[in-house]
């Protein structure tokens, strides 16, 4: 058994995997209004896919009881936090304000998913 994919629900996937698609480097594979799959080119699988959940609603980050909850999110290895940080803020994420270590930056993507940036050895 292997990973084949990761799915981010979003009211509007082409949008959400145009930033993925630049913060990666990553090719499109798969494209319509409701469905887009992502794919690193060196390899097909895991891919990072986006469909369509017109009532997606952003979790509450951090968690506090009684409001919408993060169900899973994306963590992405990187060399320079403070580079990628700015890049992926250039791109349209935005840091959040609570950020639980110093060697990983917590950000949000466009749509309000929760993503996080890592150093090796992190």
């Amino acid at each position: 058994m292997t990973l084949g994919a990761f799915v981010l629900g979003t009211p509007d996937p082409p949008a959400l995997a145009d930033f993925y698609r630049a913060l990666l480097g990553w090719q499109e594979e798969d494209r319509d209004p409701e469905w887009v799959r992502l794919k690193d080119p060196e390899q097909d699988r895991p891919s990072l896919s986006f469909q369509l959940e017109t009532g997606h609603v952003p979790p509450v980050w951090p968690p506090r009881p009684g409001t919408q909850q993060m169900q899973a999110h994306v963590d992405l290895c990187v060399d320079d936090l403070e580079a990628e940080t700015a890049r992926a803020c250039a791109l349209g994420a935005t840091v959040e304000e609570h950020q639980p270590q110093k060697d990983v930056r917590v950000l949000r993507d466009p749509h309000g998913h929760l993503f996080c940036l890592f150093l090796p050895g992190a």
